[in-house]
């Protein structure tokens, strides 16, 4: 698993969180850190070819920054198939509706949580990777 920030959200509480969930629902965590640039994310995973990239947001700017790294992410070959999550505030006003949602799963991602979700989905969500074709289509990748 590969965790990470988008460039320009430096929290950390946030990576520290989440890669104890994940740790803790058996998986093993590559934490990126803060203020990861989109070129660090992209290698690191083309090299690692982790189960799935989880990416976090705090400062809101996770649909615009979210969707250029998922841009990114998908235009690599090597990257490309690897499962993509983001989470956490997704816009700096609060609240976004669908239309950043569905924003953010045309770039690429195929889950995306807004910050009010249960954090026990993110585990879930990563367990049904496991299985072929447990993973749901573009319309139920919300939480």
């Amino acid at each position: 698993m590969l965790l990470s920030t988008i460039s320009s959200d430096a929290h950390t509480w946030n990576l520290v969180f989440l890669q104890l969930l994940l740790e803790e629902s058996g998986c093993e965590v590559i934490n990126l850190g803060p203020c990861v640039p989109d070129e660090l994310l992209r290698t690191t995973a083309e090299c690692e070819q982790p189960d799935a990239i989880v990416i976090s947001s705090v400062n809101g700017h996770a649909r615009t920054d979210g969707c250029r790294v998922a841009r990114v992410l998908r235009a690599t070959v090597a990257t490309r198939h690897i499962p993509l999550m983001i989470g956490g505030k997704l816009g700096i006003s609060g609240a976004v509706g669908q239309d950043a949602v569905q924003d953010l799963l045309r770039a690429g991602f195929d889950f995306v949580f807004e910050d009010s979700c249960d954090p026990a989905v993110l585990p879930e969500r990563i367990a049904e990777l496991g299985s072929p074709g447990l993973l749901p289509g573009p319309a139920a990748r919300t939480d």
